[in-house]
């Protein structure tokens, strides 16, 4: 087994000190501290969240400019999809900034948002959030496969292979789907108020340290650092 980069064992280290903080709040039973402290709205958590995320997006736009250089246009179109699909979750999660700005929730969407916020995510359409429909289990899903299958799948099979590296998916090494089950297990266990700021922001870590140094390395072009 190759021995985890300086940046993997720093972004590996956040995710299991993110996880280990939030079981031992939960065992003490300091629900209010937890979600008052380190999960809090604009804390930590949340903000490392949008760093981590932006950071994501730096990392495959640099990918997607790479691509487009050695002449492989739809390979550097998709991963900068890709990276605006992440800027947007950056935006979602600090509310497009407007605590940081100060900025009003205009009327017509104050009354349609759950939190009342500049966001999409808190939306809430013929009654259902879209956090808990679009946003919530099946992306948690669609995670874990992207996480679990597509590594699995990667070289095995010709056509996910082929799909894979044509349009220039990141693919996810053994690690990064053993944290995604270890978070997700933390997540089934532990009950306690902001749980899932952690889950995000161990979600936010894994894109980083995948995008960073994917198992598909030929694709990207650049050395296995991991």
């Amino acid at each position: 087994m190759r021995n985890l980069s300086p940046v993997d064992q720093f972004l590996f280290g956040l995710m299991n000190a993110s996880l280990l903080f939030t079981l031992v709040y939960w065992i003490l039973g300091f629900d209010t501290q937890f979600a008052t402290g380190f999960a809090i709205e604009d804390g930590p958590v949340e903000y490392g969240t949008a760093v981590m995320l932006f950071v994501s997006a730096l990392v495959l736009a640099w990918h997607s400019a790479r691509q487009c250089r050695k002449g492989q246009a739809l390979a550097g179109l998709c991963l900068s999809i890709y990276a605006l699909i992440f800027v947007f979750g950056t935006g979602e999660e600090i509310s497009w900034g407007q605590r940081i700005l100060g900025l009003e929730t205009p009327a017509s969407l104050r009354e349609v948002n759950f939190q009342e916020e500049i966001t999409l995510h808190n939306i809430v359409v013929g009654g259902k959030q879209l956090t808990k429909t679009v946003f919530g289990s099946g992306l948690t899903v669609a995670i874990l496969l992207y996480l679990l299958a597509l590594p699995a799948l990667y070289g095995r099979s010709r056509l996910v292979t082929r799909i894979a590296d044509r349009l220039a998916w990141p693919v996810p090494s053994w690690r990064h789907g053993i944290m995604g089950i270890v978070a997700s297990v933390v997540m089934l266990v532990v009950e306690i108020p902001r749980q899932w700021e952690v889950y995000e922001f161990v979600f936010s870590l894994l894109t980083t340290s995948i995008f960073l140094a994917p198992a598909n390395t030929a694709t990207f072009g650049r050395p296995d650092a991991a």
